[in-house]
């Protein structure tokens, strides 16, 4: 794996290192080399736990030697075709990256190169032959974590700051809601977005003030939020990594609603080299079934969760992977109650 820095003359190399059978066709067309080229395109720094998680996916893939792995990141939407193009001229097999408020102009980029794979983050459906979409649907662990959290408020009173209400935090933020009240019916939200991806500082102040409301209980869907919860002696459950051991949440962060995106990678990377990649909606990939979304363990407080709710979680979480119970998916802004 390595940073590609954008320039004419390594794209130049790049493109003349790719082997001819990789170039040939995608759906019906001939089988991909043993080892194919990946760009990533990020419009965050690698850190920020959304595009951390694409870049880790693709990391393993490339330690265990399925693929050539390149990535751009702090691409901002007014780059980003650019650098779209100037990948696919680059000769790589397969792109991932993220549509959001660019998705017309993506499509048209996966329009103009039809033997190139493009799986994208995009709230939008799957696009002619060759543009895949995912998005982050980890409502399910929310929906669990919710349930514990019910269970451990004492003013009854829960705090969520997340980034922008936009659909893939909402349906979070909402099954962790309703996960709470399934436990607790007298539980109570205060909901704050900061209008960013990524600003600690901004986030932590949201939490303090949350906690000045009489907020015993945060859901840190931004990174700042657990450094909040610790300074000020409460308890927070997390979102996306593993916030207990990724994001100093060691005796404060409960467990986290993980996303994994290793199946959706390696699913794609599997048909991009046996020539039967397709249009597809990744959503199936991201969710508990097939591995793209679990509840991370409860280490330091695992003495601190009552049997008998431990057990009601580990029969629903049990219950979600089988299809007996679904977690509603409900992408509404959701509202302060109190």
């Amino acid at each position: 794996m390595k940073k590609l820095m954008i320039n004419k003359r390594r794209f130049l190399a790049y493109s003349l290192a790719v082997p001819a059978a990789a170039l040939v066709g995608l759906s019906g067309g001939i089988a991909q080399a043993a080892k194919i080229k990946v760009a990533g395109i990020y419009t965050q720094p690698i850190q920020q736990k959304w595009d951390a998680r694409l870049h880790q996916a693709l990391n393993k893939a490339a330690s265990a030697g399925d693929i050539d792995y390149v990535f751009s990141e702090k691409v901002a939407n007014t780059d980003y075709v650019r650098v779209l193009r100037e990948y696919a001229e680059s000769g790589v097999n397969l792109i991932v990256g993220e549509a959001f408020g660019i998705s017309k102009e993506a499509r048209q980029v996966a329009d103009d190169y039809p033997n190139i794979a493009f799986l994208m983050g995009d709230p939008f459906k799957p696009h002619g032959s060759n543009f895949s979409v995912f998005d982050n649907y980890i409502h399910e662990p929310c929906y669990l974590m919710g349930m514990i959290a019910g269970t451990m408020t004492k003013s009854n009173k829960i705090g969520m700051v997340g980034g922008y209400p936009i659909g893939e935090v909402n349906r979070l933020f909402n099954a962790f809601m309703a996960g709470a009240r399934s436990t607790n019916p007298d539980v109570e939200f205060k909901v704050n977005f900061i209008g960013s991806w990524y600003d600690p500082p901004k986030a932590k102040e949201a939490a303090f003030a949350q906690l000045e409301s009489g907020v015993d209980i945060l859901y840190a869907e931004r990174a700042g939020v657990v450094d909040a919860a610790r300074e000020k002696g409460i308890v927070a459950f997390g979102n996306v990594n593993d916030m207990n051991k990724e994001e100093n949440g060691k005796d404060v962060v409960v467990t986290s609603a993980l996303w994994h995106m290793d199946s959706a990678i390696n699913n794609a990377i599997a048909e991009v080299k046996s020539g039967s990649f397709k249009a597809a909606d990744y959503k199936e990939w991201t969710m508990m079934a097939k591995g793209g979304a679990s509840l991370a363990p409860y280490y330091e407080f695992d003495s601190k969760i009552s049997a008998d709710v431990k057990a009601k979680v580990a029969k629903l979480q049990a219950d979600i992977i089988s299809g007996k119970f679904t977690v509603e998916i409900n992408d509404e802004e959701p509202k302060s109650t109190f």
